[in-house]
């Protein structure tokens, strides 16, 4: 199995509850009501059915139909389809892009949708959201159309989604290069929500307002706080691609955080780019809710074979690890003929069949509250992912607070498991204990504990102590190995917890029965109200 080390894992396309919206959008800017008008009719463009962690499951209306999120949608090249879009939708497909610079720049095509619409262009009767340029405008530097033309025309066209022509700022440049890229986004970004109302059509499109920033925290913050105060429909995080073909996932990770927390929670993200099914559950949790694929296609004219753990290459496949409809039904061999002969359509739709079969997997992953445990099974795949897991905890106190408290059961999948959202939240209320008497923090029961002690309480990692009672709920109900000692990040946080709560209780007398090897024990021990510690054996 590969993971095309020499070769872009995910490649853009070269073509291409809630709360109150005044608390959550801010103060008008201004006295135009078209400012207003569109804050306040956003919310009924999206709403939120399901959640965990950060993601959710949630419905966007567009004038041609509801799509379920989060969802992919499929690149369709406007000039070459190597797979109809009319037959998207078999493979999961409610809603596709394409790109709006390309057909505005060729006769043909723009003739074709301004007679009769993009919809009857593409042949594809479902929702579609349409780009600017901005990959153009990225690649050669300069375009020949202005935001407001690209934005009118998307209108013209009957788009579902629109998007203003926004600049694509690289990773890691200057500050000043990128604040100043930033700024000329949000004023093209803020042109464009004022032409939307200038005609009395401001609701026949949804708009686009797309949060830039570069590899800059406070600066996609900004940008992201600036375009909520305009109001916009769909929020896409920009300029990602170049992040995701480096494997910099970390750094992925800190761009949706920081763009997330300038954003209403209940407004919809596309992360512009992203499409390979290994990082969706990663950018799922996240809270993104869209994302965009033309992989499909160029990893199939490439002969690689897409899955949610990684990529194939054709040429190294004796056995097609997948169920798909194409898997079925072809051998390895078979569909490495296809390919040798030009046929590229059977792998491209594999390729579509793994990312929507993924898609869905993290629906109802949110549906159980599992959605974390498949991002640890998921990061594993690839070390740079691990780098995003690692990242991404580091926004744990950021995550609990959308984290649902009651879910399914929560299981340890190794030491990440330790810094989820439910041990953080644990710990953060560790002082509504009020303890005192004599109090038995164990591992394990011991004989005569409930006529030698007033309170007892249950030793787990990665939580801590917390009271017998509470032993069958959930998160305490964690299914944790049995047969071994916690590992030590587990131990840690659990031990730090338990050390923490005998400090709060200083009236209660403690006896700690624990058999880890562990040097927090030793600081536990000497706590002036801990009697003794004993092995479960003792």
């Amino acid at each position: 199995m590969m993971w095309d080390r020499g070769l872009n894992l995910l490649i853009h396309a070269p073509y291409p509850a809630i709360p109150d919206p005044k608390t959550v959008l801010g103060p008008c800017t201004g006295e135009d009501k078209t400012f207003k008008d569109r804050r306040t009719t956003i919310m009924s463009h999206f709403e939120i059915t399901h959640k965990d962690s950060a993601g959710r499951i949630g419905r966007l209306h567009t004038g041609h139909g509801r799509i379920e999120t989060p969802t992919v949608m499929p690149v369709v090249n406007p000039n070459i389809q190597m797979i109809p879009a009319s037959e998207l939708t078999k493979f999961g497909a409610e809603i596709v892009i394409t790109n709006a610079y390309i057909i505005y720049q060729n006769p043909e095509l723009k003739e074709h949708a301004l007679d009769r619409g993009v919809h009857s262009l593409l042949d594809f009767d479902g929702a579609i959201m349409t780009d600017s340029g901005s990959y153009q405008l990225s690649v050669y530097h300069d375009i020949d159309v202005s935001s407001e033309e690209i934005v009118r025309f998307q209108q013209m066209i009957g788009s579902d989604i629109g998007v203003p022509l926004d600049i694509p700022t690289p990773p890691d440049v200057p500050r000043e290069r990128a604040g100043s890229e930033m700024k000329t986004t949000i004023e093209r970004c803020e042109a464009a929500h004022r032409l939307m109302g200038s005609d009395g059509r401001a609701c026949s499109m949804l708009l686009a307002g797309t949060v830039q920033g570069s590899t800059h925290p406070d600066l996609r913050y900004e940008c992201a706080r600036s375009l909520s105060k305009i109001g916009f429909d769909v929020y896409p995080v920009g300029a990602v691609v170049p992040l995701l073909v480096n494997y910099r996932f970390a750094d992925m990770v800190d761009v949706i955080v920081a763009s997330k927390k300038g954003l209403s929670p209940a407004a919809p993200v596309h992360l512009f780019g992203a499409g390979h099914p290994a990082m969706f559950a990663l950018a799922v949790a996240l809270g993104c809710d869209l994302f965009d694929s033309a992989a499909y296609a160029l990893y199939a004219r490439d002969g690689r074979y897409l899955t949610a753990d990684g990529t194939y290459h054709l040429a190294d496949l004796k056995y097609l690890p997948c169920s798909c409809p194409v898997c079925a039904s072809h051998t390895a061999d078979e569909l490495r003929d296809e390919f040798a002969g030009g046929n590229y359509i059977s792998l491209a739709e594999h390729n579509l069949y793994a990312t929507f079969e993924e898609i869905r997997l993290i629906k109802q992953c949110i549906i159980e509250g599992n959605l974390w445990e498949l991002v640890e099974r998921r990061c594993r795949a690839h070390p740079r992912l691990l780098d995003g897991l690692k990242r991404a905890i580091c926004h744990t106190g950021w995550i609990e607070r959308f984290d649902p408290i009651r879910k399914s059961t929560f299981f340890y999948c190794g030491s990440e498991s330790a810094s989820r959202a439910e041990v953080r939240r644990f710990a953060e209320r560790l002082d509504r204990f009020d303890l005192d008497g004599t109090v038995l923090i164990r591992t394990r029961k011991i004989r005569g504990e409930a006529d030698r002690f007033d309170c007892m309480l249950n030793l787990k990692a990665p939580f801590g102590a917390y009271p017998v009672e509470l032993g069958e709920t959930y998160p305490f109900n964690a299914e944790v190995p049995e047969s071994s000692e916690p590992d030590y990040e587990a131990a840690s946080v659990a031990l730090g917890n338990v050390l923490r709560l005998i400090r709060l209780n200083p009236d209660a007398m403690f006896t700690v029965v624990c058999e880890w090897k562990h040097p927090l024990l030793i600081e536990i021990g000497a706590c002036p109200n801990v009697g003794e510690i004993l092995s479960s054996n003792k």
